[in-house]
C-alpha cells in the first residue's frame, strides 16, 4: 500500500515515509492510495487483540516486515494496559461501552500512541535514517500526555507538546507538567486547541523553524500522522468480534458505532474499518456545544466562524477538525483539486460547502448529534445512579447521541459507544455533577469522587499529586513559532 497527499495525489510515498513525515510538505494529510483489501471476519474471530493488530497493520504497512510489525505490537501492548483485552466492552441499557481508557494515561489515545514510537523506529530503519526526529504535537488534553508517555527517552527522538493554557482539565495539565523524560518539552499556549493545531501545521512549513532543523526531521504524533490513525482501526474489529463470540450478534450482522468527536480521527478509523469490510451501518458523530461537525454532516456546510465554547468535555472543544480532510478526499475519489479549494476556503474565509453528491455520500455512512452541557450532566448522573457506571463527560456526550439516534431513527441494530477517557481525568466536574458539591482542588475532587462512587482511581492518576512539576512555560500565540524554533536549536546543540 502507498500513501498520497490529500492536496496532491501525485505525491506518493511508502508507509514508512508517511509515518516519518507526519504531514505532507504541501500541508495535506497522507491517505491510503487504495483501501480495497477486505479483512477476513471469520479469521478475525479467532484472534486476540495483539494478533488482530498485527493482521490489520500488515494491510497498511506493506514496507514493514512481519517480524517488525509483530515486535512493534508486542512492545506497545504487552504490560502497558491493565489487561491484554486492551478495549473491554461494558454493557449498558442502550448498548455497549467500548472502554478505551485502560492504558498508561487513562485515555483512548494510548491505544495508538503506545504503538507509534515503535512504528516510527521501524520506519527509520526501513529508510536508513539517522537524523534526530522531533515530534511536534498539539493537544486538547489527552494526546499530549499519551504522546509524551510513548516517546519519553526513545532513542533519536524528541517531543514537544503544545496545549491550550485554559481549556484542559487540571488533571490533564498536571499529567503533562509532571512528565518524565530527558527528550520532553511541554509548552502552554495562550489560546485554544485550534490555535495549537494551527501552530503545529504552520511550523512544518515555517522558514525559521525549518532553518533550525539541520539534521533534524519534524514529525507529529497527532492524528494527522497516519501512524496514529491506523492502529485505531483495530478496536472496531475487536469489539465486533467480541459481540459475535458472546452471541449478542451473528457474524455478518450490522452494528453502529457512536464516537465522541473533535478532530475526527477516531471516527475516521471507524470509516476505514467499514471500508475493510466491517459490517457498520452508521457511524454516529457525537459533538458537544461546539457542534460544527453536527451542522456539517447534516447540511454539508462547514462553518468555523462561531464562538468557541469552553465545556466540561474539553478534548472536543475544537472548531477545525483536521481529519475531515482525509474523509472528503476518500469520498471524492481523491479529488485533490476540490480538497485544495475547500481547505483554502476554510483557511481564508472560515467556511466551505461541499457538493450535494458529496454530502449524500457522507450521509450514507455518517449521522451526527450534539449535546448541551445540561444534557451531558444529566447523562453522567443517570448512567451512574441508575446503572452504577461512572463515565467521563466525553463519553456522556456520546451516550446522549446514541440515545438520540435510536429515538429518531428507530434503528434496532446494536450500538457500541466509544468511551474515551477515565472519569477521574475530569474529577472536579464529574464530582460536582454527581453530588452538587464543588471541590476547588482537583485531587481533593478525585478522592471525594472515589469515596462517593467506590470506583478505583487509575494508578497513573492517583500518583500525580506527589510528582514534581517540571514544565511551566507559557507563550502567546504569536510567539509560539519562535519558541518552537528555539527548542529545535537547543536540540541541535544537544544532539551534536
Amino acid at each position: 500500500m502507498k500513501y498520497i497527499s490529500t492536496r496532491n495525489k501525485d505525491k506518493i510515498v511508502s508507509s514508512s515515509e508517511a509515518i516519518i513525515q507526519g504531514l505532507a510538505e504541501d500541508g495535506g494529510l497522507y491517505t491510503p492510495q487504495t483501501v480495497d483489501q477486505k479483512v477476513d471476519l471469520s479469521s478475525a474471530l479467532k484472534m486476540n487483540y495483539l494478533e488482530l493488530a498485527q493482521y490489520i497493520l500488515s494491510l497498511f504497512l506493506s514496507d514493514f516486515s512481519h517480524e517488525q510489525i509483530q515486535q512493534c505490537v508486542q512492545n506497545a501492548y504487552q504490560n502497558s494496559f491493565e489487561n491484554n483485552e486492551i478495549a473491554p466492552l461494558c454493557k449498558y441499557h442502550d448498548g455497549w461501552l467500548m472502554e478505551l481508557w485502560h492504558g498508561p494515561t487513562s485515555a483512548f489515545k494510548d491505544v495508538a500512541l503506545t504503538l507509534l514510537p515503535h512504528l516510527l523506529t521501524a520506519a527509520y530503519q526501513n529508510q536508513n535514517e539517522n537524523d534526530l526526529i522531533s515530534i511536534l504535537t498539539a493537544t486538547s488534553g489527552d494526546t499530549g500526555k499519551a504522546a509524551i508517555n510513548g516517546f519519553a527517552n526513545v532513542e533519536n527522538t524528541a517531543i514537544t507538546v503544545l496545549y491550550p493554557e485554559i481549556g484542559v482539565s487540571d488533571i490533564q495539565k498536571r499529567q503533562m507538567q509532571t512528565s518524565l523524560g530527558k527528550n520532553v518539552e511541554v509548552i502552554a499556549v495562550k489560546g485554544n486547541f485550534d490555535d495549537c493545531q494551527r501552530i503545529v501545521k504552520e511550523a512544518m512549513k515555517d522558514t525559521a523553524v525549518l532553518a533550525a532543523c539541520k539534521h533534524i526531521k519534524l514529525s507529529s504524533a497527532n492524528s494527522i500522522n497516519i501512524g496514529r490513525l491506523v492502529p485505531q482501526i483495530v478496536y472496531y474489529f475487536d469489539s465486533y468480534a467480541k459481540l459475535v463470540k458472546s452471541g449478542d450478534i451473528q457474524l455478518g450482522d450490522v452494528i453502529n458505532f457512536v464516537v465522541p468527536s473533535g478532530n475526527f480521527g477516531n471516527i475516521l478509523a471507524g470509516y476505514l474499518a467499514k471500508q475493510l469490510g466491517l459490517p457498520v451501518k452508521k457511524l454516529v458523530c457525537a459533538s458537544n456545544s461546539n457542534n460544527v461537525l453536527t451542522e456539517f454532516i447534516r447540511t454539508g456546510s462547514y462553518n468555523a466562524n462561531r464562538a468557541f465554547i469552553p465545556t466540561i468535555s474539553p478534548s472536543m472543544d475544537i472548531l477545525v477538525s483536521s481529519n475531515l480532510e482525509r474523509l472528503l478526499f476518500l469520498l471524492s475519489n481523491h479529488n485533490d483539486v476540490l480538497i485544495n479549494q475547500y481547505m483554502s476556503s476554510l483557511k481564508e474565509d472560515g467556511h466551505y460547502t461541499i457538493s450535494d453528491d458529496l454530502r449524500h455520500a457522507l450521509q450514507e455512512s455518517f449521522t451526527a448529534y450534539d449535546c448541551s452541557e445540561e444534557e451531558c450532566k444529566k447523562v453522567i448522573c443517570d448512567t451512574f445512579h441508575k446503572e452504577h457506571i461512572l463515565i467521563d463527560p466525553h463519553t456522556a456526550v456520546a451516550v446522549h447521541a446514541c440515545h438520540a439516534y435510536k429515538q429518531e431513527s428507530n434503528d434496532t441494530a446494536p450500538c457500541i459507544v466509544l468511551s474515551t477517557a477515565s472519569a477521574y481525568k475530569f474529577a472536579k466536574d464529574v464530582y460536582a455533577v454527581l453530588t452538587g458539591k464543588s471541590c476547588d482542588d482537583e485531587f481533593e475532587a478525585m478522592y471525594a469522587l472515589h469515596d462517593y462512587t467506590s470506583v478505583t482511581i487509575p494508578k497513573n492518576l492517583a500518583c500525580l499529586k506527589d510528582m514534581d512539576v517540571r514544565f511551566t512555560k507559557a507563550v502567546e500565540k504569536e510567539d509560539a513559532l519562535t519558541a518552537i524554533a528555539k527548542r529545535l536549536e537547543d536540540l541541535q546543540h544537544d544532539y551534536n
